[in-house]
């Protein structure tokens, strides 16, 4: 009886996974659910929604991009410059008669 019940379950929740549209709301539903903080998960469903309107993108997308930018060449290179600038620096400190 327990397996068909599991069985049951499991494939209404195959079926079901389909109907959600929007991520957007399953993150406040979570936070309501487990803080029981309506005016908190109302503010993360708003925040989600107005980061979704103006970037095109979920939140977890937009601050991927943000952590991990696509100009890593960009940045290695001012990097390169900037470590070479302070061994010069510190190479006129320490032989200042080569200069």
């Amino acid at each position: 009886m327990n397996v068909n019940k599991i069985l049951l379950l499991l494939l209404c929740i195959v079926f079901v996974n389909g109907c959600v549209q929007s991520t957007a709301f399953l993150g406040p539903a979570i936070t309501l659910a487990s803080t029981g903080n309506l005016y908190q998960s109302g503010i993360q469903y708003g925040a989600n929604k107005a980061i979704k309107r103006e970037t095109g993108k979920d939140t977890i997308e937009y601050i991927s991009e943000i952590m991990n930018p696509s100009d890593e060449k960009t940045l290695n290179e001012n990097f390169v410059i900037l470590v070479e600038n302070r061994i010069k620096k510190t190479r006129k400190i320490i032989f200042p008669e080569n200069n």
